[in-house]
């Protein structure tokens, strides 16, 4: 990941001496690199589970499902049609078979069969998106409260008494080294965060206008089924 690449450099720019590399810093101080650790594994699941969810539940064509739907309704094949939506669990699937249930019904309960799928189907599409930000936020400040900490000891070994020259001085890189890695590693969560959170807003917008334009066409298909002659 990225905040990985930015501590690698910073190990680099330390002249990768052990005195002042990571699991140095990590030994010396590891409250807050540990927190942020807790965040970067929260927020990899959370973008995991958010990918596999948008790849997995709607791979379905919703052009080519509808299309079919579309030829066994106009064969005033309902029940060949709701077998066809029973195939999977997938949301265009369920959302589709919502309103090809009350397909007898008048348009102003058709509307609100599909208004009720709709409403529930929606919400699983954003779950726990908007939480990417909100952890972008928290690895920032977790990552600058290392970095005031590594600061203070940093000011309280150059101020130490009794201790040589060469003492201070390693002490001194330690706490820079320290407050450095936190400040990488909570930027680095961050940046990733909002990445993701760019991405996956944008994927679940583009799926629920998929869902609701799919709503409209199945609404309009049974309203006009449902007319007299219409067949």
């Amino acid at each position: 990941m990225r905040f990985l690449l930015l501590l690698a450099a910073l190990q680099e720019a330390a002249g990768g001496s052990s005195d002042t590399g990571f699991i140095a810093a990590y030994k010396h101080s590891p409250i807050f690199l540990t927190g942020n650790m807790v965040v970067s594994v929260i927020v990899v699941t959370i973008i995991a589970e958010r990918l596999i969810y948008q790849l997995t539940k709607y791979r379905v064509n919703a052009k080519e499902f509808f299309s079919q739907v579309k030829k066994l309704v106009t064969a005033n094949n309902i029940d060949r049609a709701i077998k066809l939506c029973e195939a999977s669990d997938y949301p265009i699937l369920l959302l589709v078979k919502a309103g090809l249930t009350h397909a007898n019904k008048s348009p102003d309960e058709i509307d609100a069969a599909l208004s009720e799928r709709y409403s529930e189907l929606k919400p699983a599409i954003e779950k726990r998106i908007g939480s990417l930000w909100s952890l972008a936020n928290i690895a920032t400040l977790i990552g600058l409260l290392g970095t005031v900490w590594g600061l203070i000891n940093t000011f309280a070994a150059v101020a130490a008494q009794g201790l040589s020259q060469a003492d201070k001085q390693r002490l001194l890189a330690l706490g820079i080294a320290e407050a450095m890695y936190n400040t990488a590693f909570g930027l680095g969560i961050a940046v990733t965060c909002m990445i993701a959170h760019l991405y996956l807003n944008m994927r679940a917008k583009t799926l629920a206008h998929q869902l609701e334009s799919t709503m409209e066409k199945v609404f309009n298909l049974l309203a006009i089924s449902s007319k007299p002659g219409s067949y």
